[in-house]
């Protein structure tokens, strides 16, 4: 299996001639989606989907049906090959077992309606979680998370006790873009602080560095 970070919280995962790729947002370059067989989208925020990068692409796309309806309204043509996914469901993409995990976004603010989200628990060689912008716990021991590490809807200390909680002995940083690269360097050092005592190793990959 090859895990590429391409910006803020896309992943994309390779894994026996499948591409999967997760979240192509606002801050993914297009490059990120070439020649893959699905893509998965958390929920309707920017940062996590821009349809400009789905209609450059033939892929399928799986998500939320809030998601699926902007798609329609935004692309009708993406629309036509969306599938809607529901919480708890176990789907294929591109061949790839996955489970969407949870229902609802963090909250932001009490005054900001909250909106729906759903992880995805993808199985290639190992299990590796993607949460969306939620600190839903997978349920299941799991190989790699891809952990949030700053967001307006999280304290540090949260982001940091989730990773925990999950016990991942992979844990590999997404949904960056909010810190400056200082900011990012002193959450990686709470991260290296907490993690390594545990056995579980922590990595803050650049865009298209590989895991």
């Amino acid at each position: 299996m090859r895990i590429t970070k391409f910006g803020h919280a896309c992943v994309r995962i390779e894994h026996e001639g499948t591409t999967l790729v997760l979240d192509p947002g606002m801050f993914t370059d297009p490059e990120a989606l070439d020649g893959a067989d699905a893509v998965l989208i958390t929920h309707e925020h920017p940062d996590h989907y821009w349809p400009d990068h789905l209609a450059a692409s033939d892929a399928p796309v799986f998500t939320i049906a809030d998601v699926a309806a902007k798609l329609r309204e935004d692309d009708p043509a993406v629309g036509e090959r969306t599938t809607v996914v529901t919480p708890g469901s176990v789907f294929h993409a591109a061949g790839l077992s996955v489970t969407a995990v949870g229902e609802e976004h963090a909250v932001i603010h009490p005054e900001i309606p909250q909106i729906h989200n759903s992880g995805y628990l993808i199985e290639a060689d190992g299990l590796v979680y993607h949460p969306g912008d939620a600190l839903t716990e997978p349920g299941r021991p799991i190989d790699v998370l891809l952990v949030p590490v700053s967001a307006p809807w999280a304290r540090a200390s949260e982001l940091i006790d989730f990773a925990r909680a999950v016990k991942a002995p992979r844990n590999v940083a997404i949904h960056d873009r909010v810190y400056s690269e200082a900011g990012a360097r002193i959450f990686d050092g709470q991260m290296d602080r907490f993690l390594p005592p545990e056995g579980l190793s922590y990595v803050r990959l650049a865009d298209g560095q590989d895991l």
